[in-house]
């Protein structure tokens, strides 16, 4: 877990985005999806995890009903993005509108380094999801949710 990446992107001179650190927090982790209009609108999955927010760009707004979506793994962020909200200005990285989705808190039923099975607490999305890593490719997941035992 590294912020390295995710600094050297940033010009935090000109973005309100927060430049952060890697923290150990004693409480419950969180998660936050952000709904992001860049380029492309699209929704940014952040799971707590070793002091970062692990992250993943979905394509498509997640599903709540078990719907595969495409998840691109990205660099991870700063613990405080989950509360950033706001614009990151023109010819910025990720240039456009953040704003918070959903969140919550998450706890990991199993965490691989090809699958990721979790509980999601949040205000809009609740129940077991999962992460599976795609085969040959180094970024590209599936993330959906898992059906529940009848």
């Amino acid at each position: 877990m590294s912020l390295k990446e995710y600094k050297a992107k940033r010009n935090f001179a000109k973005t309100k985005e927060p430049s952060g650190k890697i923290l150990k927090r004693a409480s419950d982790l969180i998660y936050v999806i952000h709904k992001h209009a860049a380029t492309h609108l699209h929704y940014d999955l952040r799971l707590e995890w070793k002091g970062v927010l692990m992250s993943w760009a979905v394509p498509k707004q997640p599903s709540k009903t078990g719907l595969k979506r495409l998840a691109v793994r990205v660099e991870d962020h700063p613990v405080e993005y989950a509360k950033f909200e706001g614009e990151i200005p023109a010819g910025e990285y990720g240039a456009g509108n953040v704003e918070i989705w959903d969140r919550g808190t998450w706890s990991p039923e199993s965490f691989g380094k090809d699958k990721i099975v979790f509980d999601l607490r949040g205000e809009k999305m609740v129940g077991r999801f999962v992460l599976i890593k795609l085969e040959n490719s180094d970024k590209n997941w599936l993330f959906f949710k898992l059906k529940s035992a009848a």
